[in-house]
């Protein structure tokens, strides 16, 4: 019993003197370490001033009901056959309309038909903004605005000009962010630019973009199944096919009629975007701070290092 009293007091004994080597050998590197936490901090600083301003617009949008879907659903347990024969979905509801819709918006397709042509410049060689002219700085590496044309050196992946797919991926990653309030289905489309206008006209851009992408295609859908219809419809003599042709026919007109009522086919704007005026990032205070952490730590390690290294070594 006596023998394993020792032990513990010795145990105890030992980590006390550990900790208080510990402190010891942190107040003999203080000196390091505020070294280290004051050089975090001018580099933080400098990056955090470095950091060009940039700016965040966004929308709210309310998914409208499918056009003509509500019509074509109650007709769904009658003539079901008959419209998936035509190619007429009659099950698709909102959400699902509104999934395929936020889908769409975020496809390459989409950027390429709607996007890219207007936005290439101030996306792929943008550098910052002029608020004293409303300007976008526009790299001279990057872009010549003197000749309009493309300067930039890249590897042989990639041609001087932008491809969709490359500027489609900077565009995803680093400008646009779309979410979904799954409890009202509002759905929130924001985008980041140095230039505050730039970045609420991109958001008009989408907005309109997606509202005529989907209405285009329904319209073509619709005309495609009217057709089909017609057809079929000349080919049956039974009174009672001609009819339900004929429904289905009148509701496929109305989605042509409906496609054309509004400008917001797909999403009704709630909250238009604005201009913002505050900056959205960089964060200077968060990456200041950060970085004088970060920088404490890493000397608090170098001290550690160096020490326990100093006193493995022999020839210490």
């Amino acid at each position: 019993m006596e023998h394993n009293s020792e032990s513990l007091n010795t145990g105890a004994y030992d980590d006390e003197i550990d900790l208080r080597e510990l402190f010891n050998v942190i107040w003999e590197g203080r000196m390091l370490i505020v070294a280290g936490v004051v050089i975090s901090a001018l580099i933080s600083v400098s990056v955090a001033l470095y950091l060009p301003n940039k700016y965040t617009s966004e929308t709210l949008l309310a998914p409208r009901s499918a056009g003509a879907g509500g019509a074509l659903g109650q007709l769904a347990g009658q003539f079901g056959g008959l419209a998936s024969l035509a190619g007429i979905n009659l099950g698709e509801g909102g959400q699902n309309s509104t999934a395929i819709a936020i889908e769409t918006l975020k496809s390459r397709e989409f950027f390429g038909t709607y996007l890219y042509d207007r936005v290439l410049v101030d996306l792929m060689a943008a550098d910052g903004w002029d608020r004293s002219n409303n300007t976008v700085s526009i790299d001279d590496d990057i872009y010549d605005l003197v000749s309009n044309t493309w300067v930039r050196d890249v590897s042989e992946e990639f041609s001087v000009i932008p491809s969709v797919q490359e500027a489609h991926e900077k565009f995803f990653d680093e400008n646009l962010r779309v979410s979904e309030d799954k409890q009202t289905g509002f759905v929130t489309v924001s985008v980041t630019h140095f230039s505050p206008y730039v970045a609420k006209s991109w958001v008009e851009l989408l907005v309109a973009g997606i509202n005529e992408a989907l209405r285009a295609k329904d319209v073509a859908e619709a005309e495609k199944s009217i057709a089909f219809l017609n057809e079929q419809r000349t080919r049956t003599s039974l009174v009672s096919l001609t009819e339900v042709f004929a429904e289905l026919i009148e509701e496929q007109t109305k989605t042509v009629m409906l496609a054309n009522v509004t400008d917001e086919y797909v999403f009704q704007v709630i909250e238009p975007p604005v201009t913002p005026e505050l900056k959205s990032e960089p964060q200077r205070a968060l990456i200041c701070v950060l970085g004088v952490l970060l920088g404490g730590m890493l000397a608090l390690v170098m001290v550690l290092i160096r020490h326990y290294a100093n006193q493995d070594d022999p020839k210490s």
